[in-house]
């Protein structure tokens, strides 16, 4: 789930995992630091946007996807319903 700076706020501490990301860019992952959970992508305080990963919902099931990104690397049996609008790689960024 994608968010602006603006609309998200962190407390707390995470661990980042820094790797290279599709764009060639560096992508930022945030884990819980007792679990081990995969929670957020970006920097605090550095990122214009924020990924929230749905299955760190307490309640995924209340998040309705709308797209599905990078289906060129998904596995055969991932089928992608046919209500989201499917990217082979990222969609590219929408003017505001």
């Amino acid at each position: 789930m994608g968010f602006s700076r603006a609309a998200v706020r962190f407390s707390g501490s995470t661990l980042e995992y820094h790797s290279k990301a599709a764009n060639g860019n560096v992508a930022v992952r945030n884990f819980c630091p007792v679990c081990g959970g995969l929670v957020f992508g970006g920097e605090v305080d550095k990122s214009d946007s924020f990924t929230i990963y749905a299955g760190s919902l307490d309640d995924p099931s209340l998040f309705h996807p709308t797209v599905a990104i990078f289906t060129r690397s998904r596995p055969a049996w991932a089928a992608i319903p046919p209500t989201l609008t499917a990217f082979e790689e990222m969609p590219p960024q929408q003017s505001a």
